[in-house]
């Protein structure tokens, strides 16, 4: 028995299986990074400017990321303090922060004067410096809402790359 277009097919498969979906994860990764600097709670603008996207490859996997390599972006993002607890929609639903209740400290070295006198928050001059007191801040929420509010457009995105190239095929 003999099976006709059997080449056919094998050679089709093969072709599909060398679809560049790293282009295609790469320019939906790209969105979601421009939906995050949109998002981006701006003060000075050096969030917004640190916010980065890639893909990576391993095995037959493509996965794009999107990060920002700021320290205190979680807090821009999730919120701190009883502030952020009452005040976070938009943070995934994945993420279960644990807020203080409790004000703290921050010494002038660890903050620029001119934010903290933007939220007026309350003082001390010691002897070793001057010190801020918190009581926390809302929740900006920016990376998880440019991937979640987004996701029917970003899975267009992938699957007419894809259909593009297959169209190629």
């Amino acid at each position: 028995m003999s099976v006709n277009g059997f080449d056919e097919v094998e050679k089709a498969l093969q072709e599909v299986s060398e679809l560049d979906t790293r282009q295609a994860v790469g320019e939906a990764i790209q969105f979601v990074r421009s939906a995050a600097v949109e998002n981006c709670h701006a003060d000075t603008g050096e969030l917004r400017q640190s916010i980065f996207a890639e893909t990576a490859e391993e095995e037959n996997t493509v996965t794009g990321i999107c990060w920002t390599d700021k320290a205190y972006a979680p807090y821009i993002e999730f919120g701190t303090g009883p502030k952020g607890q009452e005040k976070h929609a938009g943070i995934s639903p994945e993420v279960t922060p644990v807020y203080t209740q409790q004000p703290w400290w921050i010494h002038e070295s660890q903050i620029d004067r001119r934010v903290a006198e933007k939220y007026r928050w309350p003082y001390i001059d010691t002897p070793d410096g001057r010190f801020y007191r918190c009581s926390g801040n809302p929740a900006y929420p920016f990376l998880y809402p440019a991937m979640k509010d987004n996701e029917e457009q970003i899975l267009k995105m992938l699957g007419g790359s894809l259909a593009s190239d297959l169209e190629d095929i």
